[in-house]
């Protein structure tokens, strides 16, 4: 089976071929031209982490969503039989 990729591979490979450590990166250096390849890498992991917050937070609001709508399926088909008993979960939401 093919295992889902590691979310810090993409860091590994910036740093990893240059053979420096993480805590490496954030020692000063008074190399202008490296600085701009340190600040270009770090907005370019920066907005690789804001896809994946982006993508998170649409996962959560359709997720929400599902719940929402199930819920409301649930109460509907509830009140359209008053025979029948209440929804899973209903009558603990009562209880507490």
């Amino acid at each position: 089976m093919d295992q889902p990729p590691d979310p810090f591979e993409f860091l590994k490979s910036l740093w990893g071929p240059m053979g420096v450590p993480l805590a490496g990166v954030m020692a000063p250096t008074l190399v202008r031209d490296e600085l701009d390849r340190r600040i270009a890498e770090l907005k370019s992991v920066e907005n690789w982490l804001n896809m994946n917050l982006n993508v998170l937070r649409m996962t959560i609001q359709g997720l929400e969503m599902q719940k929402a709508g199930l819920t409301a399926m649930q109460n509907a088909a509830g009140s359209a039989s008053p025979g029948t008993s209440a929804p899973a979960g209903a009558e603990d939401s009562s209880k507490k």
